[in-house]
Order: structure tokens, then sequence, then C-alpha cells
């Protein structure tokens, strides 16, 4: 086989460009607005509004089958986020580059939704079952990565260039010209090694048509058994995460006078972007072989509380302010693993108990929206809370508070499918004071 035929020529290079764009806009972008002295209520709100791309994305992807094909808007997609993250870049030499900052980036989240549209595609429609599987590891590998190179590698080189001098626009319009490059170099990579031997898409399918099934979808998701219950719990398993991950940056970057940790951008790239984002896989590895041990309905409530306990690690740094490194990245390692491990039970649920029927693949892309919409709207108010309530140790504190609303809904939560004998009635509180439960 030819290396340009090969999946591991073109797996990881899609799903790092995948990764990329999505961790620089929702966590980079926070650190870089930080440094250049905007507010945290306006951090917070635009950097978690321009995320709603990833939510909406079911309602365009349909569409996307009429014209091209999957591998033309990989590469497409690639380019254009390339170019606009330069174009990012030079923004920052405004005066209002604010603003103008925003709509680019708002652009870029469209592009990257378009291109995990795309990217899901290519992988589903070039590899056969078993194929996806075992070339799996490698997407979810390269998709984290990604993680690691923008939370850890980029936060930590923008700080380096602080301190030689550049200035925070400086050191921000480098990383953002590297990430544009970065993008750049994958299109043509991609452009080259993804197969071509998919056919293109069937243009004697009209919009009208798209649209007819598309509503039907929709409609099918909306009235199957117990899925408002379902999307309740979806919103609110990551409530309490939603409000936490565009503060966590912010408290961690201002100085100890203002009520945070002071910690330099160097600091914040090591602990949280690359020892954190490696907990985090850690963690997800072993919450999956947790679940297949035991199964999922038997482990779902012990998963929501890995989950949501360790962020009450930020209400201690915000009580006490402490400034012993290792304790600090201790406890964001701690925070990152559960994250990991307690964030598998939410995907599997989603694709255990909401996605199974006749649109499997439609109904998993729209339970997945709506995981992201319950995490973008707490986001965008979060910064305004915190201002509210009296800075960051009342914030954490109402935080750790709204962890027991997830923790309830997952105690009574009714599950419709059991893996090996089919539909079933009963909730997962009866299978706990059944004896069921996970000691």
């Amino acid at each position: 086989m030819k290396l340009s035929n090969s999946p591991i020529a073109w797996v990881p290079s899609v799903y790092f460009a995948a990764g990329l764009p999505f961790v620089v806009l929702n966590m980079v972008v926070v650190l870089m607005y930080k440094g250049l002295e905007i507010s945290n209520a306006a951090i917070t709100f635009w950097t978690s509004l321009i995320m709603l791309p990833w939510t909406l994305k079911p309602l365009w992807s349909p569409f996307m089958e009429i014209y091209k094909t999957k591998k033309f808007y990989v590469v497409t997609t690639e380019l254009f986020t390339g170019i606009m993250f330069g174009i990012v870049a030079l923004c920052l030499t405004l005066s209002d580059f604010f603003m103008a900052s925003i709509c680019g980036l708002a652009l870029i989240a469209f592009s990257g939704a378009t291109h995990d549209i795309a990217g899901d595609g290519v992988y589903m429609s070039e590899l056969d079952n078993s194929q996806q599987s075992k070339y799996i590891g490698w997407q979810g590998a390269f998709y984290n990565i990604a993680k690691i190179v923008g939370t850890g590698l980029l936060v930590w080189l923008a700080g380096t260039l602080g301190e030689l001098g550049i200035g925070a626009k400086g050191a921000w319009m480098t990383v953002l010209g590297t990430v544009a490059i970065l993008m750049v170099v994958l299109s043509m990579y991609n452009a080259c090694m993804i197969p071509m031997n998919e056919c293109h898409s069937d243009s004697n399918i009209s919009v009208k048509q798209v649209a007819t099934d598309l509503k039907e979808v929709i409609k099918d998701f909306f009235t199957k058994r117990h899925i408002w219950y379902y999307i309740a719990f979806i919103i609110l398993y990551r409530f309490a995460e939603g409000f936490v991950m565009k503060i966590v940056p912010i408290f961690l970057k201002t100085s100890i006078a203002e009520g945070g940790l002071g910690l330099s951008d160097k600091a914040i790239g090591l602990y949280y972007g690359t020892f954190g984002a490696a907990a985090f896989v850690i963690g997800s590895i072993l919450g999956g072989y947790y679940i297949s041990r035991f199964g999922l309905k038997r482990t779902l409530f012990s998963l929501a509380l890995v989950f949501n306990l360790p962020f009450a690690v930020y209400t201690y740094f915000a009580l006490y302010q402490p400034s012993t490194e290792w304790l600090i990245a201790s406890g964001i390692i701690m925070e990152y693993f559960g994250y990991g491990f307690g964030f598998v039970g939410l995907t599997l649920f989603m694709m255990q108990q909401v996605a199974p029927g006749k649109h499997q693949m439609a109904h998993y892309a729209f339970a997945s929206g709506i995981m992201n919409l319950g995490v973008m709207l707490p986001g965008m108010f979060s910064g305004w809370l915190c201002d509210e309530v009296g800075g960051f140790s009342h914030f954490f504190t109402l935080v750790l508070i709204m962890i027991f609303i997830p923790l309830t809904i997952t105690r009574f939560i009714p599950f419709t499918y059991d893996n090996d004998k089919g539909k079933i009635e009963g909730s997962l509180n009866e299978a706990l004071t059944e004896g069921e439960g996970v000691a």
C-alpha cells in the first residue's frame, strides 16, 4: 500500500487540523485577551458565543452532500482557517482590535465546524469497519495532541516571547501567525495525502429534498422516549464545567492582589495545557475501561461524581491562593483527570441511549450539539457572574454548589436501552437502590 493511500498518512493530520482551531478558539484566545487587558465579562461572553457553530453544524451538514466531495471541504476549510488566523493576527494592530478579531474568529469557528463534518465524513467513507476500529486511536490521539500544542506549546511560546520584550500584542501575533502557517501547511499536505476514491456528491439531490429529510430527522429526535429528560441531562452534566472553563485560565493569570494565582503564560502552558491535557487523555482511557468492566448504567453516577467534584480544587485555590507550584500543578492535573474520566460517561450515554434508532448518526450529532450549547451558554455569562458575586472565591464556591444539580439529575435518569437485551425500563436510582451500583 502506498503511503498516500494509507490511513496513517492522513488520519493524524486531519484530526490534528480539527483539534487545533477548536482549542485555540476555546481556550488560547481567552489568555490572549486577558493579556491584552480585555474585561473578564467581555472575554467569556464573546469567546463562548463564537463556539456556536459547533452546536449548529448538524443543521447544514446534510446540504454539504449536494456539492463537491468531503475531501474538498477538508482541504478548503483548512486553507481558509489558516488565512483567517493570519488576518486575525493583523487585526491585533488595530485600535479596535477586539471586535475585529472576534469577527475573524467567528469565521474560523464556522470553518472549523464544517471541517469536523467533512473530516468525519472522509473517515467513515474511506475506511471500512475494521479500519475505522484500527485507526480510532490515532484519531483521538492527534486531536488531543492538538490540545497539548494549543494550550501547552503555543501558550508557553507566548509567555516566552513576552519575556523577551516584544510586548503582549507582538507575542500573540506571532502565535496566531504560527497557527496560520500550520493550517496552510496541513491543507497542502492533506490535499496530497487524502485519497481521491470518493465520488462527487449527487447533484440530482435537491435542496428541498435535503430540507425535507432534515425536518423528518429533527422531528424523530424530539419525539424519542425520555428525550426531554435526556436533553436536560446532557446540558446539566457539564453545567458547572461551563461556568469554570472560561474563568479558570483568567483566574490562573490574574495577579494575586486581584484574587488570582498570578501565574505566567509559560507556567499556564506547562501546568494547564501540557500536564492537564495529558491527565485528560489518561483519565479518558481509564474511564473507558471502567465502563467496559461494570457497564454504563452501574457507573454513570460515579462518573458524574468524578467529573464534577474535582472542580472543588479551584475553590480551594481561590480561597487560599497557594504559591507552591507543585501544589497548583497537582490540583490542575487532578481536575483534568476527573474531567477526562467522567466525560466518557456522557459521550457513551449519548451514543447508547440518545442516538439509537433510524437516524443514529444524525441524532448523535444533535446530542453533541446540545452538549456544546450546554457548555457555551454558562460560559458566556461566567465572567459577568464572577464580577457580580464579588470575585473568584465566591464564584468558585457557587460553582461547587452547582454540582449538586447534575448529580441529582444523574441519580434518577431513566435508561431506554440495554446493550445486551435491547430496550429496558427503569432509572439509575432504581439500579443503585437495588444493589446493582458499583461499590
